[in-house]
């Protein structure tokens, strides 16, 4: 925690959870926001001018892949956090499917000296779900949230049997823990690379339909519904499943959804050239899918957005689209992707994009970060939103640079992080 007192003067405060817009100052006080400041600590106070800039909570992304144990040569808690400090981010969940699987304590407890060693920003790590990531057996749910978890996941793969799913749910349920779930019938995508559709058939490559998705989405609506156990769904692509989760939340269906920048802004056209750096998993899809997800954005069907930050080498993503791995980095370039695609195309106001960002995925996992009220921890984004900038993977602070961005211009850039008062990203440089 910093012990200084500081003052951000004349920005464009930004707080959706408070549903506060106004130009103002925001002050600091031992690492937490407060609403004045006495005379003395007025005189002592630091000072950063945020003119131009909007001064927004921390943003929190709750699906990120820091790659540690075990895959280090893609990412580490250190590189990984500096890359979310970079894009803005403050807080991150990160994924379990690293080497090995994070599924007993000892491994989680590895992550998290590893994360008070390494990290600049907030880190909280999730469990799996199944032992090994198998979908065979259960992992020790009750352990594992003892260990420090915030929810369970085989993220990356998903459950496929649904008697063990439902045991799964039923058992985060007694221990209050999120289930998170990688939608995907195993049965319908093997060997596919791509979205099913036009574009597979005129590349020849496998086509990955979007009823893969549908079918597990539609199974953890029902496992909600029997269980009342809450279930996130993970990366949603499909306009089915967008709309299977509309019917379900009418119904008052505990069941939550993200969406990613790259599905809100990319469609399966962009495979054209055979790029590898826009294969992903789920595959990007058509204008169609792409519309829905934004309309499911818009009216509350889908919760929040995450990136789905997936790091790998050049040399790996340097390989025939077929053999190419599934996954793109999207940490220093998600809150512009995001306003280009929401807020600069007309379709939401800059406080309720900023909210899918910040407020709404700290409240799917019940962390208690996304919001600049007094007494909260100083975790704090200033952005420009009408900068545009160049994306060059040379300059990223990700250890992996496979972006589908690379060269782009876009518009909107983080000029300074701070965490828990301490400023840790400031002008294009890590500062802590």
């Amino acid at each position: 925690m910093s012990k200084h007192t500081l003052r951000i003067k004349n920005g464009r405060i930004i707080d959706p959870a408070a549903k506060r817009d106004e130009t103002g100052d925001l002050y600091v006080v031992n690492g937490r926001v407060r609403d004045k400041l006495t005379p003395s600590q007025q005189k002592a106070a630091r000072e950063i001018d945020a003119a131009g800039l909007v001064v927004c909570p921390g943003l929190v992304d709750i699906h990120v892949h820091l790659r540690d144990p075990g895959q280090t040569h893609k990412e580490t808690i250190g590189t990984g956090t500096r890359a979310a400090a970079a894009g803005g981010f403050t807080s991150l969940v990160c994924m379990p499917n690293t080497s090995p699987p994070a599924d007993n304590a000892g491994t989680i407890q590895y992550i998290l000296d590893a994360i008070k060693r390494d990290a600049v920003v907030n880190v909280y790590p999730t469990g799996c779900i199944t032992e090994k990531m198998e979908g065979k057996h259960l992992a020790p749910i009750g352990s594992l949230k003892r260990t420090g978890v915030v929810a369970i996941t085989d993220d990356g793969l998903c459950v496929q049997n649904n008697e063990i799913m439902r045991r799964a749910v039923e058992y985060a349920d007694m221990f209050d823990l999120l289930v998170m779930d990688h939608c995907q019938d195993a049965s319908l995508t093997e060997k596919a690379v791509m979205n099913e559709g036009y574009w597979s058939l005129h590349l020849g490559l496998k086509g990955w339909p979007g009823a893969a998705e549908d079918v597990i989405v539609s199974r953890n609506v029902i496992l909600s519904t029997l269980t009342g156990a809450r279930i996130h769904c993970q990366h949603i692509s499909s306009a089915n499943a967008v709309d299977i989760i509309r019917r379900a939340k009418q119904r008052g269906v505990p069941i939550s959804a993200e969406a990613c920048p790259h599905h809100l802004a990319l469609t399966d056209a962009c495979v054209k050239s055979y790029d590898t750096h826009f294969k992903m998993n789920p595959p990007l899809r058509t204008e169609e899918d792409r519309l829905a997800i934004i309309e499911g954005i818009k009216d509350g069907t889908l919760d929040c957005i995450a990136t789905d930050h997936a790091p790998h080498t050049n040399y790996e993503k340097d390989q025939e689209f077929d053999y190419a791995p599934f996954g793109i980095t999207g940490l220093e370039t998600s809150l512009a992707v995001s306003l280009e695609a929401l807020y600069q195309g007309g379709e939401m106001t800059l406080m309720d994009t900023l909210e899918l960002l910040t407020s709404k995925p700290a409240g799917i996992v019940r962390l208690e970060k996304g919001t600049l009220e007094p007494g909260a921890d100083a975790d704090i984004t200033l952005f420009d939103p009408e900068e545009t900038w160049e994306v060059d993977p040379a300059r990223f602070f990700s250890k992996s640079a496979n972006s589908p961005w690379n060269y782009q211009s876009l518009k909107g850039r983080v000029k300074t992080t701070l965490v828990g008062g301490e400023v840790v990203f400031d002008q294009g440089k890590i500062v802590r």
